[in-house]
């Protein structure tokens, strides 16, 4: 727990006025993922992002896609997708830790994120049942470079490497991407707990985020619009940033890794609605469970 002096300094260091920043994930080639749990937002939900960062000025960011419409599309055909794709989540979870959530703490969380998104009991059930029987199947990445030069991170789950691997090239080259080598070098895997934002001031989101051992906290949104905050933590810290918020008294949303990038590549509009547009293809592709990208949109 932060002492009262730490949280004072912390205080005085804040600045009186907000500059803008975003914050989101991106891409390498291709590469077999390591176990791990699983995202905590589905990153097909695009949303604004503001990164309070505990040892650095405080910025406040803004939507990336505001000025994309489709981004988003209709609600029936975006909720959908999510259940898929936690579908897909369940799927990985299962594979690497076994079907009893009781046992496998990466099946947990996705559960949690399962019912706070209303997914129905029976499809999860479902789910479960299914990646037991389901083949055997692998996890890669592939690295790749969209419109403005913008980098993609690219996570498939597939029983034919070969068939994904080129459906993905099939897909970037015909949308203004391209397989690119090196690109996961600028990203990091962090451990993220999501929780309702609601009713929480930056300042004692800051304070939260000490008291519970994070390194940063980002103000953004859910796939409803609202409010939430991202602590952000090392891989090895997310178990206790989790139960450390909990008994804080925090609603804890969901928890997991993601991918940070420590660039970020600053599109115009034409290249944003580009980009937005790739990365709907590619989350449309069956065998992709989700994609990171590095993009900040300019000011």
């Amino acid at each position: 727990m932060a002492g009262a002096a730490v949280l004072r300094a912390l205080r005085a260091r804040l600045p009186p006025t907000l500059t803008v920043a975003s914050s989101r994930c991106s891409a390498p080639l291709e590469f077999v993922l390591p176990s791990a749990p699983c995202v905590l937002s589905p990153p097909w939900i695009t949303s604004s992002v503001r990164t309070l960062q505990l040892c650095s000025a405080l910025c406040a960011g803004h939507n990336k896609w505001s000025k994309v419409k489709h981004i988003k599309g209709p609600k029936d055909e975006a909720r959908g997708k999510m259940f898929n794709k936690f579908g897909m989540m369940i799927r990985i979870a299962v594979k690497e830790g076994g079907s009893n959530p009781d046992l496998n703490m990466n099946l947990a969380h996705i559960l949690e994120q399962c019912r706070n998104k209303n997914m129905p009991k029976a499809s999860i059930e479902a789910a479960i049942k299914s990646a037991e029987k389901a083949k055997p199947a692998t996890q890669h990445m592939f690295e790749a470079r969209g419109p403005g030069g913008c980098l993609l991170l690219i996570e498939v789950l597939t029983d034919n490497n070969n068939r994904s691997h080129h459906e993905i090239k099939r897909l970037l080259n015909k949308n203004g991407g391209t397989l690119s080598d090196g690109a996961r070098h600028g990203f990091t895997r962090r451990g993220v707990v999501a929780a309702a934002g609601e009713n929480i001031s930056t300042e004692r989101a800051l304070e939260l985020a000490i008291e519970a051992g994070a390194a940063d906290v980002q103000e953004t949104e859910d796939e409803e619009e609202q409010p939430l905050l991202k602590f952000v933590c090392d891989t090895v810290d997310l178990h206790n940033v989790r139960t450390s918020l909990e008994k804080l008294g925090i609603q804890i949303t969901s928890a997991g890794v993601e991918f940070i990038p420590s660039t970020h590549s600053s599109l115009d509009q034409d290249q944003l609605s580009a980009a937005s547009s790739l990365i709907e293809v590619l989350n449309d592709c069956p065998d992709v469970v989700r994609v990171w990208d590095n993009i900040q949109a300019d000011s």
